[in-house]
């Protein structure tokens, strides 16, 4: 079996692979104060071009959505998100956990509006009973989105304009973030999420680590004390440089963009084949996920030999599935792939 259902179904690259055994007898000291957590701290505030942001190093997506959110938010306030946000549709009801209530927005292709968030803070701020009700007290994006779509820089912008105009923390989930760099028509670097966004994080579990992700503060107001809720929602590993030295590997000499890049070619790749064969797509994605509309034939024609996420249904007799890349995925199965394709039947 081939499997494009997800971007994080093999262990790590080879070059951290080797870092952990090279140094597997070192003693450093823990929770993420040891030389390598330094060193890629170094290295992700250079391509942020900001030597002021904070940076920590947490274990997984979940786990950091719900810790910085948990670190934002007052008790009485909730999370503006898109209605097919991560933290809305599949975390489990993590951030509820918190004790903070999701306020989801209707979404287009997964992304949410400036205008939507200015009408959703007026609308609860003109409301006489506004006192009884959850107040938005941050905003929550994904850059790709959940449906690998991009943001670009005039609507993050216009986002950030909104978010700060009421004093609303903007946070930007990047657990594909690698891949939303590299996608052809993106106008988004680290350097403008620093800028625009209070905090965002860096994935490494879907884009090469064998887990971990980067959290990136430039906000002063919620840089104190963030490492007490780390070490409260069980996010400070004790062997911390086990995250620091996977992503000090991973942003050297471009290794992320790189690996990044690739999968994105071969998603682009598998999107071409099927948009020959005239199937059409759920979502515009330049990312490393794409969304065919397949026909239950062409579904059980393709599942003989690839696994693939089923993702929603569209009629009686088609479904919109995702095909995922990733920086592992290998270009022989990805042309395995397009010769099926070119052999499937079309309605």
């Amino acid at each position: 079996m081939i499997r494009f259902e997800c971007d994080y179904n093999t262990g790590a690259h080879p070059a951290i692979l080797q870092r952990l055994l090279e140094t597997n007898e070192e003693q450093t000291p823990g929770y993420g104060e040891d030389p390598y957590c330094e060193s890629a701290r170094k290295k992700i505030r250079a391509l942020c071009q900001n030597e002021t942001v904070d940076v920590h190093f947490l274990m997984g997506g979940t786990q950091t959505n719900l810790t910085v959110i948990a670190a934002v938010l007052r008790p009485w306030q909730g999370v503006l998100c898109a209605d097919t946000g991560h933290i809305n549709v599949h975390e489990s009801g993590a951030i509820e956990a918190t004790g903070h209530k999701v306020l989801p927005l209707p979404s287009r292709n997964g992304k949410i509006s400036a205008g939507q968030v200015q009408a959703a803070l007026e609308a609860h701020w003109k409301d006489e009973n506004h006192e009884h009700t959850v107040q938005p007290g941050m905003v929550f994006l994904a850059y790709p989105t959940e449906n690998g779509t991009l943001y670009s820089r005039e609507e993050l912008t216009a986002l950030s304009d909104v978010c700060r105009r009421f004093h609303l923390p903007l946070y930007l989930d990047g657990a594909r973030l690698g891949y939303g760099l590299a996608a052809n028509g993106g106008d988004l670097s680290l350097a403008d999420l620093t800028k625009l966004c209070d905090v965002f994080y860096i994935g490494g579990t879907k884009i090469g680590a064998l887990f971990g992700e980067a959290v990136v503060i430039s906000s002063d107001t919620l840089k104190p004390d963030f490492r007490y809720l780390m070490k409260q929602r069980g996010g400070m590993l004790a062997k911390g440089r086990l995250l620091g030295l996977q992503f000090d590997t991973l942003l050297e000499e471009d290794r992320y963009g790189t690996i990044s890049r690739h999968a994105v070619r071969l998603a682009r790749m598998i999107h071409d084949a099927f948009a020959q064969k005239g199937i059409s797509f759920l979502y515009p994605s330049p990312t490393n996920q794409q969304f065919p509309i397949l026909s239950k034939g062409q579904q059980a024609f393709l599942s003989r030999k690839y696994a693939f996420c089923p993702w929603e249904p569209v009629d009686e007799n088609h479904d919109a599935v995702r095909f995922c890349t990733s920086w592992s995925t290998r270009e022989e199965d990805v042309q395995a792939l397009l010769a099926d394709i070119a052999q499937m039947e079309c309605p």
